[in-house]
């Protein structure tokens, strides 16, 4: 998960501040925050991006990203685990980042790529969803709410979006679960899992999973996949925070250190 922040420009500009009835103010001079990092009005954040990656005055800039989410049904709903460490470059930024978004009682969405373009647009999806209640006095199915966010997407394709999400919830048809990311797929399925970590996680839960798991198989699962692939990659850590998508709404299972959870299970390899 990336975290990076960019400011105004670095140089003093004019600005002429258009008023009601068709005057304009006078000429307003003021700084902006200093940053070698600005995106200059009317650029392509692609362009910006490519920019970065051929170096700012010298020096290469290489936003990497790195994360581990995933989800699953199961004959009970769907699990959401997902972990907490957030990277800038090649520094840690936080490890008590959230990457779940709470989009309404009966919709998750997953974050991995950008903080802030995932963060966004599921604010966005968040809002669409919202409106669509308000109109048709009824709940947005989540193949709907998902393909909401495969447009999003596509209207921006290419422009830079780093985004990688699972759309999880429950609707009249039951369990739902989809894949999207910035380049506008958008994929149905039972597993799925994001970020640098998820080979591992793979790993783990090809192993394991079942359909008909029980709830407290499921969360094990879920807190195993997440902390062995935490423990193999570097860019992901911190504390598992694990969701569980029930008929009547999510539930928060809880928020698992991963450094405990992995002390358990070597203490289990040893019985």
């Amino acid at each position: 998960m990336a975290l990076l922040s960019m400011c105004g420009p670095s140089q003093s500009q004019d600005w002429q501040l258009p008023l009601y009835g068709g005057k304009v103010s006078p000429t307003i001079s003021f700084k902006p925050y200093n940053t070698e990092l600005a995106v200059p009005p009317g650029w392509q954040p692609a362009r910006f991006l490519r920019r970065m990656e051929e170096g700012v005055d010298g020096v290469k800039i290489e936003p990497w990203h790195g994360t581990t989410t995933l989800a699953f049904k199961f004959q009970h709903g769907v699990i959401v685990a997902v972990d907490s460490r957030a990277s800038a470059g090649k520094y840690v930024s936080t490890i008590k980042f959230n990457k779940v978004i709470e989009i309404n009682p009966y919709l998750l969405g997953t974050m991995s790529g950008s903080a802030a373009d995932c963060q966004y647009w599921e604010r966005m999806l968040a809002k669409e969803c919202r409106l669509f209640q308000l109109r048709n006095n009824s709940r947005i199915s989540v193949s709907a709410a998902s393909k909401l966010m495969c447009n999003m997407m596509l209207q921006y394709r290419g422009t830079g979006l780093s985004v990688g999400s699972m759309i999880c919830g429950w609707d009249k048809k039951g369990p739902g679960l989809y894949y999207v990311d910035e380049n506008g797929t958008r994929l149905s399925g039972d597993i799925f899992s994001t970020g640098s970590g998820n080979p591992y996680a793979y790993g783990v839960m090809d192993s394991g999973y079942r359909y008909d798991l029980t709830p407290e198989e499921a969360y094990d699962l879920g807190r195993r996949a997440i902390s062995y692939a935490t423990h193999r990659d570097a860019y992901s850590g911190g504390v598992v925070n694990l969701y569980h998508m029930k008929e009547d709404g999510w539930v928060k299972v809880g928020q698992f250190d991963v450094g405990d959870l992995l002390h358990k299970y070597a203490e289990e390899k040893l019985k």
